[in-house]
């Protein structure tokens, strides 16, 4: 992942950690695809188990965790830069240089 928008140079990681909380965004989209998938099957094939259903809902959501992983992370970005905004042109640095400054 790139440091800083090549467009607007907004630093993408304000500090260590910074994308944990896409953590929290990323769990329920995981949830609605996979529970999506599951009810798909489940429709489809109602007499299959519910074991395999899952199963084969999981197998099919690996190849969508890069896309998953990747708009969480765009998410949490639009969400932190509404809730606290700083300046975009907030001149990029390595992140252990600015924590020793203050």
């Amino acid at each position: 992942m790139n440091r800083t928008c090549p467009v607007c140079n907004l630093r993408f990681e304000r500090e260590p950690g910074y994308f944990l909380g896409a953590l929290y965004i990323s769990y329920p989209i995981s949830i609605l695809i996979l529970g999506g998938i599951v009810l798909l099957l489940y429709w489809l094939w109602p007499d299959m188990r519910l074991e395999w259903n899952v199963l084969i809902a999981a197998l099919v959501y690996i190849p969508l965790m890069p896309a998953v992983f990747r708009y969480s992370r765009v998410i949490w970005i639009y969400f932190d830069r509404w809730a606290s905004p700083s300046d975009p042109l907030e001149p990029p640095g390595d992140l252990d240089s600015r924590a020793t400054e203050r």
